[in-house]
């Protein structure tokens, strides 16, 4: 059955079209972009929302999520050029995503590359 899904702001685009099956609005389409994690997923529970993902991990240190119909999942970074080597681990996340529920999507972060050092000019 296809759920409501709000993307948080940090949350990448291009996501959308993985979870084509479903309903995916962005926080900034509702007028939400601005709010506080508080309000924000008060907003998405009030207005029907399923499903609220965000690469916000401060949420579940915040805001006291019992009592909430909605699911959140937390993606541990929101840069799609990672991301969308993970999309099964979202789409998984969402498949799985029961009222109340909070789950961390974790995406390993690929190495830094260092640039070669290079000593100044005296």
């Amino acid at each position: 059955m296809p759920s409501r899904i709000l993307l948080d702001q940090n949350v990448p685009l291009g996501l959308r079209r993985s979870l084509s099956p479903h309903e995916v609005v962005v926080a900034r389409q509702m007028g939400w972009s601005r709010l506080s994690n508080g309000d924000l997923i008060r907003a998405a529970d009030e207005n029907g929302f399923d499903i609220l993902i965000t690469c916000d991990r401060n949420i579940p240190y915040q805001q006291n999520l019992s009592g909430r119909r909605i699911a959140l999942i937390e993606m541990t970074t929101g840069a799609w050029h990672v991301v969308r080597n993970y999309l099964d681990r979202v789409v998984a996340a969402v498949d799985a995503a029961a009222p109340g529920s909070y789950t961390t999507v974790t995406i390993p972060q690929p190495p830094l590359r260092r640039r070669p050092y290079s000593r100044p000019e005296p």
